[in-house]
Order: structure tokens, then sequence, then C-alpha cells
């Protein structure tokens, strides 16, 4: 791919880029590396199972979510699938064209919607995840079963570091003020 680099070139740039600054060199390269290994396998599962069944990654998470945590408050999922509430709104209005995803109000507060898989969507998911789970063993062949669980606990733990104290990080790094809102990289209008 042009323009592409290999993990390796990209290790040794960033290495003579960083020379004799002071920074924590394995932290580096560890969250680094999370990042890589989840875009390529992100990128190698939508150009494979996904693309065949004409579905993006937060599509697949989303019915995932609904799949193993059954009917949920639309705001459950999208923190499940680690997306905002107004992408999960597209998402769910494409899976519910789809006849894969069923939208309801909440029995007790109207405010709520509950999201579940149609019986469609059930069947969808039982035929689709073991093809998405092979290549999930596809993307991890060079790591013995030991190695795979060794990995998924070190992640787990990286996970539950900021799910426990990423808030009151944060909060000591800014002060106790709010984040600056997003931007999206573009300028403002003169």
């Amino acid at each position: 791919m042009p323009g592409h680099r290999s993990i390796t070139e990209a290790e040794k740039l960033a290495a003579a880029k960083l020379g004799g600054i002071p920074i924590r060199r394995e932290q580096m390269a560890a969250v680094a590396n999370i990042y890589r290994a989840a875009s390529a396998v992100r990128q190698h599962l939508e150009n494979s199972v996904l693309r065949g069944s004409d579905l993006t990654w937060t599509a697949f998470v989303v019915l995932w979510v609904v799949w193993v945590w059954g009917e949920s408050e639309t705001r459950h999922v999208a923190e499940e699938a680690g997306i905002s509430k107004g992408t999960l709104t597209g998402v769910v209005r494409t899976l519910e064209s789809r006849g894969l995803l069923r939208r309801d109000g909440h029995p007790s507060d109207g405010r709520l919607v509950l999201l579940s898989l149609t019986t469609e969507g059930e069947e969808f998911m039982t035929r689709v995840f073991p093809a998405f789970n092979e290549e999930e063993a596809f993307v991890t062949a060079g790591l013995s079963d030991a190695e795979c669980r060794s990995l998924a606990e070190g992640l787990r733990s990286v996970v539950l570091q900021v799910e426990e104290h990423g808030e009151e990080r944060r909060q000591s790094l800014l002060g106790g003020a709010e984040p600056a809102p997003r931007r999206s990289g573009r300028r403002p209008r003169a």
C-alpha cells in the first residue's frame, strides 16, 4: 500500500524523532501498538467478514452488544459500543431498515428507547458470528492459547485502569475543569 509504513519502520522513525526527549518508551510502545493492532484488526474484519454482510464495524458492534446483553436502553448500547448517541441513531436506523434491530419505547419512561434484535437479527448473528470468530482466530494465529489469554488479561487491565481511575486522573490534569468541547478540525468561517 503506497504511503503505508510497517510497524517496524514506524517504531524506528518514532525512536529517531524522540531521541533525547525523556519519555516512558515501553508505555508509549504499548499504547501505540494497542492502537495499531485495533486499527489493523478492525480493517481486516471490515474488509473480510463484515463487507460480505454489508456491515460496518460500528454496526456489527451494536448488533453484538444487543445480541449479548439483550434488550437494552440506547444510552447503554452507545456506551458499550464506545460511540456517541448521535452515531448510534444513524446506525440504528440502518439496522432497523434492514430488519435486524427493533426500537421500542420504554414501558415506564417515554423518554427512553429500548433496542432489541429481531428474529432475523438473531439468526443473522448466529450465522455471521462464527465467521467473525474464525477471523479473530486468524489475526491471533501467531499467538498460542496461553499468549492469547495473557494478552486478553493485559488489555483488560488497561481497560480497568481507565474505567476505575481515568475520571480522577482527568480531573487532576484539568484542575477539576470540564474538558474543552471536541472540535471537528475545521476552521471557523470568516
